[in-house]
């Protein structure tokens, strides 16, 4: 089935709007039974009896030529080795923010997993403002509602740490899965030291309930683990992949006006390689920053920069339960605070959406089944809405996903084709 992953980001303000799509296909189908699939009524429309004929007549073809197409790996290899084509986007060093630790611990969330950690523990030595974008999905996972409403509950103030697991989404796990979610937390918060200050993530297979007591008995061994270098959050990167192929680890440098001699940083994560879809879906990511930002600044400047990256990725049409962005800032660097409206603030959600672009890039390069890396461009649109929404109806049309794989667009503009 082919995969197409779009990313469409506004460029300018206007009524000029610059959408960037970002194309993965690949497919072993037939792209016209695979039209099909997903086109059902245009299918049954468009499809005669004869055609349909000839599609089964074509299945041994079909079955001969794909016996004969080397096989493609879509999931991370099973010894956690990282593929040669996508070992350039794992960074070899990185500049982190001050006052945050992390760490990745083995847990063995799938009793199949005896070496890759998938604990995940980010801490900051003082308590941090913080907000968070969640997914849109009916059905949301215990995770995003115990961190929604302690976000809610703490007014963006006083969070510490944030801890995930993967290989279990803990979704769809009614009354006991939000008991196990407030039981991670308590947890962390008791290695921590403070009460009510740890967010949850989760990520992997919905439907069943966490091994909390392996999990539970594994977070003191994740708080001790914790450092600042670049191999322990690099780790920790690790540590939320499910079906990624390498970690996606960022961090970055840079100034305010009002203190142009302070150096900030920033640093963040993120994992997702399929259901990718506004807004959102089964793609978590946590950025950490030491500037001071105000706790009321946080919310509307990550919600800016989310819709403009995380939210304007995809690649199968597929939204998940899960799918959380959070955003720490400590102030450990020191400086004025930053308050909406400022100067400082513009510039802080500048560096903002533009790191959360470039992590957005990240999930979509390693889209599963990627093999292609194609921008879209809309301008003269009416408004941003508008250019999203042309942007959106080209990145979920079979048509362009089987064109963009078969690099036949059908479009001739030579002489002889008119």
């Amino acid at each position: 089935m082919p995969l197409l992953a779009l990313r469409y980001l506004q460029a300018k303000t206007g009524r000029d709007f610059s959408v960037l799509c970002v194309a993965v296909c690949d497919s072993t189908t037939n792209p016209i039974a695979n039209y099909q699939r997903h086109n059902p009524e245009m299918a049954m429309e468009g499809f005669n009896g004869c055609l349909m004929s000839q599609l089964r007549q074509s299945r041994v073809q079909l079955a001969r030529h794909v016996a004969r197409t080397p096989s493609r790996a879509y999931s991370a290899p099973p010894n956690g080795s990282i593929p040669a084509a996508k070992k350039k986007y794992v960074p070899t060093q990185g500049t982190y923010p001050l006052g945050f630790r992390a760490s990745g611990t083995i847990v063995g969330v799938k009793p199949s997993n005896k070496t890759k950690p998938d604990l995940f523990l980010l801490t900051s030595d003082t308590p941090c403002a913080a907000a968070a974008v969640f997914t849109k999905n009916k059905f949301q996972a215990a995770p995003v509602t115990f961190s929604r409403n302690l976000l809610q509950q703490k007014s963006n103030q006083g969070i510490q740490s944030v801890i995930i697991n993967s290989g279990c989404a803990n979704a769809v796990t009614g009354k006991g899965g939000l008991e196990d979610a407030a039981k991670m937390a308590h947890e962390a918060d008791k290695c921590i030291g403070h009460s009510d200050s740890t967010l949850v993530m989760s990520t992997g297979v919905i439907g069943q309930r966490l091994p909390i007591d392996k999990i539970l008995n594994k977070v003191p061994d994740a708080h001790r683990a914790l450092g600042g270098s670049h191999d322990h959050w690099l780790t920790a990167a690790k540590a939320i992949c499910t079906t990624d192929t390498f970690p996606k680890l960022m961090s970055r440098v840079f100034t305010l006006p009002s203190s142009p001699d302070i150096k900030y940083r920033i640093a963040g994560m993120t994992k997702g390689a399929g259901m990718i879809h506004p807004n959102m879906a089964t793609l978590l990511g946590v950025i950490a920053t030491d500037a001071p930002i105000a706790s009321a600044a946080l919310p509307p400047a990550l919600k800016h920069a989310v819709d403009r990256s995380f939210n304007s990725i995809t690649i199968d049409g597929d939204t998940s339960t899960n799918d959380t962005i959070a955003l720490l800032a400590n102030g450990a660097a020191g400086g004025k605070e930053v308050a909406e409206g400022t100067p400082d603030y513009e510039a802080f959600r500048a560096v903002l959406t533009d790191f959360a672009a470039e992590l957005a890039q990240l999930v979509v390069r390693d889209g599963e089944g990627a093999t292609k890396f194609v921008a879209i461009r809309v301008t003269e649109s009416a408004s941003e809405e508008a250019a999203r929404r042309i942007a959106s109806t080209i990145a979920r049309s079979p048509l362009v996903k089987t064109a963009l794989y078969g690099k036949d667009a059908n479009w001739c503009v030579e002489p002889e084709c008119r």
